[in-house]
């Protein structure tokens, strides 16, 4: 696993979202994920896949700019900053915000364990 790899999942996660592409984002996020919104609010994967689903995240904008990516065994660390616009689990998010994200890997691939986002 190299950081290039990291690069080209995180670009398909990105694709994922703004697509609400859910067979892609199931494959993508572990079980039991844990993700801190902005709004300080602990998301789970079925939260996330919940809110695609109802159409409660709507995205019209996300631009990545990646500031870190730190391969560590089968776990990547990322620091990436989004140019964002839409709503997220219902309420409009818009400006610039910083996502650290954790991946691992498992036998069946690379998926999200963790991650937390603030805007910036």
């Amino acid at each position: 696993m190299t950081a290039e790899d990291i690069i080209t999942i995180e670009n398909q996660l990105i694709e994922a979202i703004k697509t609400s592409d859910l067979n892609s984002l199931d494959r993508m996020l572990h079980d039991d994920l844990l993700f801190i919104a902005p709004n300080g609010q602990t998301v789970t994967k079925e939260m996330d896949l919940a809110s695609h689903r109802s159409g409660q995240m709507e995205v019209e904008q996300l631009i990545a700019s990646y500031e870190s990516v730190k391969v560590l065994g089968d776990n990547a660390v990322v620091v990436v900053v989004y140019n964002t616009k839409g709503k997220m689990l219902g309420t409009p998010i818009e400006g610039q915000f910083r996502y650290i994200r954790v991946w691992k890997m498992f036998p069946d691939g690379l998926k999200v364990v963790a991650g937390s986002c603030f805007k910036i």
